[in-house]
């Protein structure tokens, strides 16, 4: 029952810029260390925040040619 919930909010969370995505993960990764197991499947939800962190991080400028 939950998958379809937890899939649709990394489909959300993948759509978002480096830094938001990166303040919701470290959010929930702070939830998670304090109140392990209190929310069901909140690792997995972890699991595609990084994922999507992580296809996320690139970066922001291209070099500029030399001259």
């Amino acid at each position: 029952m939950l998958k379809p919930l937890i899939s649709g909010f990394i489909a959300y969370a993948a759509r978002l810029r480096f830094p938001t995505l990166f303040k919701i993960t470290a959010a929930v990764f702070v939830l998670n260390l304090f109140l392990p197991d209190a929310i069901p499947f909140l690792d997995e939800i972890i699991l595609g925040l990084g994922t999507a962190l992580l296809a996320a991080w690139k970066k922001r400028k291209d070099p500029q040619p030399p001259v």
